[in-house]
């Protein structure tokens, strides 16, 4: 006995509905258990943003240390702006926004050149903010901090994305400012 067509028909349609339905809900649990794995933005509050002098006049070095309980991601620029003035340091090699995720305890580092020593140009602003994530308000360092004396001399300013270490950081601004 031969099914009709339009029974084969009906039955091709119910099966591949089936199949469609079960793989959309797989597709749908993979999607949802691939959003749990990833890393959330870190809280400001689960950050801390600390800054020294970076050995020379116009360097200072940036760290960021996760102090929460789970894996997060800041901006991969750190966000460096100066009292006063508008904009912020530059990225450099130049890009664009990203993630750098900080696992529990995992420390971030960057540095920032601003003005070569002698150059006349720019302003001289007392303090230096910098901010781990553009959605950040940031923490805020005095010029003294920092090792610029009583003021900090900006002029086509420029920042490391973060880094693993210190080292690289201080290695991929030399680089850039060749």
């Amino acid at each position: 006995m031969r099914p009709s067509s339009t029974l084969t028909a009906a039955l091709t349609a119910a099966a591949a509905l089936a199949l469609t339905a079960a793989g959309a809900s797989a597709t749908a649990g993979a999607a949802t258990d691939g959003a749990r794995s990833r890393p959330v933005p870190c809280q400001e509050k689960a950050l801390r943003i600390s800054a020294s002098p970076g050995g020379h006049h116009n360097v200072a070095r940036i760290a960021v240390t996760n102090r929460g309980g789970r894996t997060c991601v800041v901006d991969r620029i750190p966000t460096i702006t100066f009292r006063g003035l508008d904009g912020s340091a530059q990225p450099v090699p130049p890009a664009t926004s990203g993630s750098y995720v900080l696992s529990p305890g995992e420390r971030g580092y960057a540095a920032v050149r601003t003005a070569e020593r002698g150059t006349t140009r720019g302003h001289v602003v007392r303090s230096l903010s910098v901010a781990a994530d553009p959605a950040h308000y940031g923490v805020t360092f005095s010029a003294a901090t920092v090792g610029m004396g009583r003021g900090i001399r900006v002029w086509e300013p420029v920042t490391t994305l973060w880094h693993t270490s210190r080292g690289a950081a201080d290695r991929a601004l030399a680089r850039a400012t060749r």
